[in-house]
């Protein structure tokens, strides 16, 4: 996979570059990410461990172009991950206080660093590989799908975007992801890729999903994309197009 941002000692500028950084090894689960054209906006995932049994991930869309966003997403990837992992390394922490936590953090943060109110949808989980379960906050961001057998559940919003009210959080839920069960996360971008004015919207994705030979997690998130490139028939890409997916599998 790669990490879109690579900080910076302070009194540096921060840089968003490419680099090289492998997703996380699951227990009986896979994580990946993939995006298509070219990163103009202001897209940003990441994933990590934070502690044996718990595996962070998320999904951000900044508002505005990349170049402009550069100092924001440093800082919220810096706080993402030792925010994260100080909150969610402990065996006995409460992970939906912790996830609620980490949104404050993350919407201060971003405040602090655009100097005033910069619309940030964020989606956020903690898997928890001994007991399957997934607590996520959802703050104004596209909302999650997950395949369960036969059967698709909708993620949507448990709070305002980060970077509107610096007081502002989102309540953290929680799901089961049983074995076989997919989780789709998706930019702004895939949903309003448009084609003649049309927009590919949430339940293409959906039909992608469900769909979607359950294999590998990286093979998911090629069938969500490959989709919404031939939906655009080839069209310019104005925006950000990125898809994450989680998939628990069977025990081996």
């Amino acid at each position: 996979m790669m990490s879109l941002l690579r900080l910076r000692k302070k009194k540096l500028a921060p840089a968003i570059e490419p680099v090289a950084s492998a997703f996380p090894v699951l227990r009986d689960a896979e994580i990946a990410a993939a995006f298509a054209g070219p990163r103009s906006a202001g897209d940003f995932y990441d994933s990590f461990r934070v502690s044996p049994s718990r595996v962070l991930f998320g999904l951000l869309d900044v508002a505005g172009r990349r170049k402009e966003n550069e100092e924001i997403l440093a800082k919220a990837q810096s706080v993402f991950r030792e925010a994260g992992a100080q909150l969610l390394a402990p065996p006995d922490a409460n992970e939906s206080d912790a996830m609620t936590e980490l949104c404050l953090q993350l919407n201060r943060a971003i405040i602090e660093a655009a100097g005033g109110v910069h619309s940030s949808p964020a989606f956020a989980g903690c898997y928890n590989e001994d007991l399957g379960i997934l607590c996520y906050f959802n703050s104004g961001h596209t909302p999650a799908l997950v395949r369960h057998a036969g059967d698709i559940s909708e993620l949507g919003a448990t709070g305002l975007p980060l970077g509107l009210f610096a007081l502002a959080t989102s309540e953290a839920r929680l799901i089961a992801m049983e074995p076989g069960a997919a989780l789709a996360l998706v930019s702004r971008g895939v949903v309003e890729a448009e084609c003649k004015r049309e927009e590919f919207g949430l339940a293409r994705v959906e039909a992608a999903l469900r769909t979607a030979q359950l294999t590998a997690a990286r093979e998911v998130c090629r069938s969500i994309l490959d989709d919404v490139q031939h939906f655009t028939c080839a069209a310019p890409i104005q925006d950000d197009i990125t898809a994450l997916a989680l998939l628990r599998t069977h025990p081996s």
